[in-house]
This record gives structure tokens, sequence and C-alpha cells, in this order.
């Protein structure tokens, strides 16, 4: 690391290069966990739902998260996707899961949907690998057939298509080893090139601006197929880093700062979920 040094009326002053974007969102990430070992958006109280996002951003820049772990064991909940989402921030924390995949498994259906929505299954998929364990031959045929003729996914079962939830299937289809050459896979990613925008970002739907986390999705998605992000994409995100390491939601609005950077953090250091 090279130091420039300036000595000027008998005192010395040591400039160091400025830290990169990852890092900066890292900084501001862990300056926003609690005493109780969660994490919280300013001025607020800790969240489970904050706290394992926060997790999996810091984990995605090689960060630990003391007490992180403590906090999610303690706070139960019965939503499959909260399920799924605690099960991967305990395995990024490398903690184990086990009684989250359990739950996970309870509520698989014999359709293959875990859980009531295509949002969950998908999340429970990311879990599943996460925690060593199968998809499920079931699991990935039920996600094949909520692929939408534009080659998308929705948020539920008879819902509109969207950018996020496209990203994340294409996610779960390969963390499930569907290869990134296979045909769901390649209409999943044609869906979400066409709806990029000049901007570089990606909208949550067709006609919308474009956000971050959609963004951050959308470049996720790419590289858990083993495709090059679109360059623009990336760019958009780092135009709407803040001063303080925070991002924008969007060029318009700047809201929930640590759901919003703990969700561009793995985008930018290039790991899709699940956190390897």
């Amino acid at each position: 690391m090279r130091l420039l040094i300036a000595v000027a009326a008998g005192s010395v002053s040591l400039a160091v290069p400025s830290a990169g974007p990852v890092d900066r969102a890292a900084a501001f990430l862990a300056a926003h966990r609690q005493p109780d070992g969660g994490f919280a958006e300013p001025g607020q109280r800790s969240t489970p739902s904050v706290t394992a996002w926060a997790v999996l951003g810091l984990a995605a820049a090689g960060r630990g998260t003391a007490g992180a772990g403590e906090y999610l064991a303690g706070k139960p909940t019965a939503d499959a996707t909260d399920i799924a989402l605690r099960a991967l921030a305990l395995r990024a924390l490398g903690r184990a899961a086990d009684d989250e995949i359990a739950r996970l498994e309870q509520l698989r259906r014999r359709d293959g949907r875990i859980g009531p929505l295509v949002n969950s299954t998908v999340w429970g998929v990311l879990a599943l690998r996460a925690a060593g364990h199968p998809a499920g031959a079931t699991t990935v045929r039920y996600l094949r057939r909520r692929q939408a003729r534009s080659g998308g996914w929705s948020w539920a079962p008879r819902g509109a298509p969207d950018t996020n939830d496209t990203a994340v299937a294409v996610e779960a289809l390969r963390a499930a080893g569907v290869p990134s050459r296979d045909r769901a896979v390649r209409r999943g990613l044609a869906y979400l090139s066409r709806l990029r925008n000049r901007d570089g970002g990606f909208p949550l739907v067709l006609g919308r601006a474009s956000d971050t986390q959609s963004t951050s999705w959308a470049v996720q998605a790419f590289a858990a197929a083993g495709r090059r992000p679109p360059a623009k994409s990336r760019a958009y995100l780092l135009r709407l880093q803040r001063p303080d390491g925070s991002f924008r939601y969007s060029a318009r609005y700047a809201v929930t700062p640590v759901w919003v950077t703990a969700q561009v953090v793995p985008a930018l250091a290039g790991r899709p979920f699940p956190l390897r």
C-alpha cells in the first residue's frame, strides 16, 4: 500500500487510498448493529428481517457479525420465506440451521412447493442448498412449471412475473444443480435482459424506473449462471452509493438504507446465493 506523506509546519499527515464500494457499504452495515446483536434501520429497533439481510450482506463482504446468530435464534417465525432467510443467514454465520431446515421440509407440499408461494419456494431451495440438503426433484419441477411464457417468474402461483422473483428463481435453479445452459435458466436471463433500462439498471416490472434492489438481483442471477452481468448495471449501482457507504433505493428515493445496502453488497461482490 502506497502512502503519500506530506510534511508541513512541523507535522506529518498520512493519506491512504479510500476504501472500495463494498468495504464502504460493509462499514455502513456494521455501524448499524445494535446492542442486542440485531441490526436496525437508522433510528429504529432491531428486526429479524433486517438482521438476516445485514448478516448476508456482511458475509458477502467477508465480514463477521458477532451476536447476530443469538439474536436470530431467539426470534421464532412461522413464515416460510422468513424461515428460509433465517437459515441462509445462520449458515452464512457458520451456524447450524437444523430446526429451520426441518420446518421447511414440513412445509413442502406434494407438488414440490415450499410454503404457499413461488417466492417461498425459491428461498426454500436456497436455504436447503446452503445447509447441504437437496432441493428435491419435485420442487425443481414445480419451479419449471411456474415459469411464465415471458421467461419470468412471479411472487405467487397466479401472479405476474417480475425481475426480483425471476432473478432469485434462476439462483435457486442453479443452486439445485440445473446447468446454466438449461432452457429455463436461459429464458430467465433473457427475460431480465429485456427489462433492463437505458440507465443500466433494472426495474421491478416493465415500465418502471430502475432501482438498486432489482438491479442487484439481476446482477446476481447473471453471476449464478456464470454470465458476466451487464457492465452498465454495475455502474448504475455505483452511481447510487452515498458518501456514508449506503445505497439509495433509486435515483429518486433514499429509503430503508440498511436493507437496500445489504442486498446490493452481494451483487457488487459477485456472490450469488447461497453464499459459498
